[in-house]
């Protein structure tokens, strides 16, 4: 089967960036007095966005100051500006999917200066210019918003399309739209994934299987 569309999320999925940005944010939530590890942020917070991290942080203890959420996003800035790897066999997928004509969309809680970081040295960013869907445009997932447009720009029907993502809120996003969604499992989210309703990988070569026969 020759799908009508296929949308990416970006971190997690594309490229390898979530291990590093949670570092990042439990070395400055930690410094600021609630002690928390990279994990146990991953576990909660992956797909959501910094401020909602921001506030439960301060709800449980932390003293974060007024302008944490800008320098978390210079910091991340500068460790992706650093390097990330692309996910095995996210290339090969994207390529087979523009030789079989499939639209590809990205729709990420991420921002545009932090996508163009991590998927401008494999060039998947110049590949997917103007397609390329932020939550700094479009509500963040879990609304389905981002997929919605991509549907509207396409055409496409949302029982052909697959949405892939590594998070809850991105998985209930592709769920809302009505799509068929993939829950791109790399870090033992396997059980949170499937109990939304994903059906759930551990490799992009068994996304490609699902997506592509």
């Amino acid at each position: 089967m020759t799908p009508d569309l296929v949308v990416f999320d970006c971190d997690g999925v594309l490229v390898d960036t979530e291990g590093p940005m949670f570092e990042v944010f439990a070395k400055s939530i930690t410094d600021h007095g609630l002690a928390v590890t990279p994990h146990q942020l991953a576990t909660e917070f992956t797909g959501g966005t910094t401020p909602i991290m921001r506030d439960e942080a301060i709800r449980r203890g932390a003293i974060l100051p007024e302008g944490w959420v800008e320098e978390m996003n210079t910091q991340i800035h500068a460790r992706i500006a650093q390097g990330v790897a692309v996910f095995e066999g996210v290339l090969d997928l994207i390529t087979a999917l523009e030789d079989a004509g499939v639209p590809i969309y990205v729709a990420s809680n991420g921002t545009m200066k932090r996508m163009g970081l991590s998927l401008g040295p494999s060039g998947i960013w110049d590949r997917l210019e103007g397609r390329i869907l932020s939550r700094e445009t479009y509500l963040a997932k879990p609304d389905p918003a981002m997929i919605l447009h991509a549907i509207a720009q396409t055409g496409a029907r949302p029982e052909k399309s697959f949405m892939i993502d590594d998070s809850v809120p991105g998985c209930r996003a592709g769920i809302n739209a009505g799509v068929q969604t993939i829950g791109f499992a790399t870090e033992g989210q396997d059980v949170r994934l499937a109990d939304v309703g994903a059906t759930v990988v551990n490799t992009m070569a068994a996304a490609r299987q699902l997506i592509l026969g």
